[in-house]
């Protein structure tokens, strides 16, 4: 029992090897804390280093951000001079040319004053040499104008003689033309008497001044220049008095029996034969003439005219006036 008691192992004492391994154990991790510390110290440093050199490198990119604005502004500003430059460089050259041409064309000019100047160089010798023959042609007109001067004294002296002839020479003729005016008036108041006495006092024919006169309506059909059978009776007593009177005028009186015609103010109707008054009046008139033609009247001594409504003799809008204003006048006088 004893050696059995002796045998039985005792027990296992595990205490100093755990406190042997929790010492260790401490030591690394004070080891691996010193190593922390270490290292965060190391790291701190390290970052504060990495804060300050971006710290730098943001000033510096910073800097460098402004000097690219500037560089990139005073770019533009090249380029604006560099646009502006090629634009003067343009205006330049386009100016250069535009010399060019001027200096072609104030050569061409030049090269033809020249010719010009030669030109004008032989026209002045050429004038110089007119001149020279006009002096002496002034110098030959001056004798001939000394002779004319002394052929002109002659023939004032003469033309004195002249005028008087010539003063007496009119004075005789006017002294005939009165004679002839006063011969045909003569005349013409026998005429006209002659015509008053055959014609009586008719209302439709009268007497105005150094003028016969008959009424349209004695004549012509309104509207119409043809004369009718009733009316060349009417005119046949002027043709005799007109006859007999013509053959007593002298030859030397070259008399002419003016027939002219006149309307009213109414204008002509549309679609009518004639376009207006000054047609009317004057078909009127040569249809007179025509009469007194074929009657053996010499043309030579009718004339016809026409004066429209422009020679009225009664100026009021009435039919009376408009009566009176149609006509066709005679009058004897001389051409």
């Amino acid at each position: 029992m004893s050696l059995s008691r002796k045998q039985r192992p005792s027990s296992i004492n595990i205490w100093p090897g755990f406190v042997d391994a929790l010492t260790q154990l401490t030591m690394v991790l004070v080891f691996v804390l010193l190593i922390f510390t270490i290292g965060q110290f190391y790291l701190s440093g390290a970052v504060s280093n990495q804060d300050k050199e971006i710290r730098k490198l943001t000033a510096t990119l910073s800097a460098l951000d402004s000097m690219l604005s500037l560089e990139k502004r005073e770019d533009a500003r090249l380029r604006a001079n560099v646009d502006a430059l090629r634009a003067a460089l343009a205006e330049a050259e386009a100016s250069k040319t535009k010399l060019a041409d001027t200096l072609v064309a104030t050569q061409n000019h030049a090269t033809a004053a020249e010719g010009d100047l030669a030109a004008a160089r032989g026209q002045v010798q050429a004038q110089d040499a007119t001149i020279s023959a006009l002096n002496r042609n002034i110098d030959e007109l001056r004798r001939q104008l000394t002779a004319i001067a002394a052929a002109l004294e002659l023939a004032q002296t003469k033309d004195k003689a002249q005028e008087a002839q010539i003063a007496d020479l009119g004075a005789k003729l006017n002294l005939a033309l009165a004679r002839k005016v006063e011969d045909l008036a003569r005349y013409r108041s026998e005429f006209f008497g002659r015509l008053k006495e055959i014609l009586g006092d008719r209302p439709d024919v009268r007497v105005v001044g150094d003028r016969f006169v008959f009424q349209s309506e004695v004549l012509f059909a309104l509207g119409s220049a043809d004369l009718s059978p009733e009316a060349r009776k009417r005119l046949a007593p002027l043709v005799g008095a007109l006859r007999q009177i013509s053959g007593e005028i002298p030859t030397s009186i070259n008399w002419i029996l003016e027939v002219d015609g006149h309307t009213d103010n109414r204008p002509i109707l549309k679609g009518a034969r004639y376009a207006s008054n000054w047609e009317l009046s004057t078909a009127r008139a040569v249809s007179v003439v025509d009469y007194l033609v074929s009657q053996g009247i010499p043309a030579r001594h009718l004339a016809a005219a026409g004066f429209g409504e422009w020679q009225p003799l009664d100026g009021h809008d009435t039919d009376a006036a408009f009566q009176k204003n149609r006509r066709i006048e005679l009058r004897l006088t001389q051409h």
